[in-house]
């Protein structure tokens, strides 16, 4: 199992220095393009784009959510983390070469959605990630 997105795997994390392309915008890391797509005001997305991954989150925070944002996060968080690894054939090596190791984002800041914090959570993320694996392991794209 791998548990936590720390040194050779910090590359699985959404905070990971990866550059991507999503909706027509050029973004630091997932976690700027995520943040982002909190919003549908272009002009604040935009913003986005200038942010590392900790300014991003932390101005995540500060966003008017869109109404339908619980609805579409999980997806807009699937379409990123396989743009990141279509992306950077490096780091979809790496993902491909965990095989079929259980990939938990187990966290100490409370995220129980996304992440696995004191043994509880939902671990969204690491499931999305070992679907990405599945994906590029068939080259289902």
């Amino acid at each position: 199992m791998i548990s936590g997105f720390r040194d050779e795997y910090s590359f699985l994390s959404n905070f990971y220095p990866a550059e991507i392309k999503y909706n027509g915008l050029t973004y630091y890391s997932n976690e700027c393009a995520y943040q982002a797509q909190k919003t549908n005001r272009e002009d604040i997305r935009k913003q986005f784009t200038k942010y590392n991954s900790y300014q991003a989150k932390k101005m995540g925070k500060k966003i008017l959510l869109r109404e339908d944002w619980n609805e579409v996060k999980d997806q807009i968080m699937f379409e990123l983390c396989l743009e990141k690894f279509k992306f950077h054939p490096n780091l979809a090596k790496k993902l491909i070469e965990t095989g079929n190791e259980y990939i938990v984002e187990e966290n100490t800041w409370g995220d129980k959605y996304w992440g696995v914090c004191n043994g509880e959570g939902e671990n969204r993320l690491g499931k999305i990630l070992m679907i990405v694996r599945s994906i590029l392991q068939n080259k289902y794209y």
